[in-house]
C-alpha cells in the first residue's frame, strides 16, 4: 500500500464519521479532534472504520498514534496493511 493509498484510507474513514469534512482542508499535522471537532465517540468510530476498511487490528494503546493525518499515515505504514475486500451489507 502506498503512502497516497494510506492517506486516502484515513480520509475515507474520517468522511465515514463526519461526511461534511472537506478532505482538501485537512491539515496534516493538526489533531483531528481540534480541526474537525471530533469527540471521543467520533474518534473511536474513525478507528473502527480504519479497522474495517483495512482489515487490521488497532489496539487501544496505539490510538495516540492516530491523532493527525501524518500520524495515522505513518502508523499505517508500520502495519502490514492490505486493502480489504468490501463486504456487502448483511454478509459476513
Amino acid at each position: 500500500m502506498t503512502g497516497e493509498e494510506r492517506r486516502e484510507a484515513v480520509v475515507q474513514a474520517l468522511k465515514g464519521v463526519a461526511p461534511e469534512i472537506d478532505a482538501a482542508s485537512i491539515q496534516p499535522g493538526v489533531a483531528f479532534r481540534d480541526q474537525l471537532d471530533l469527540d471521543s465517540m467520533d474518534f473511536l468510530n474513525f478507528v473502527l472504520a480504519l479497522h474495517h476498511r483495512l482489515g487490521i487490528d488497532i489496539p487501544e494503546a496505539d490510538y495516540p498514534k492516530l491523532m493527525t493525518l501524518d500520524d495515522a499515515v505513518a502508523y499505517l505504514a508500520t502495519r502490514a496493511v492490505q486493502p480489504a475486500t468490501p463486504h456487502s451489507s448483511g454478509q459476513p
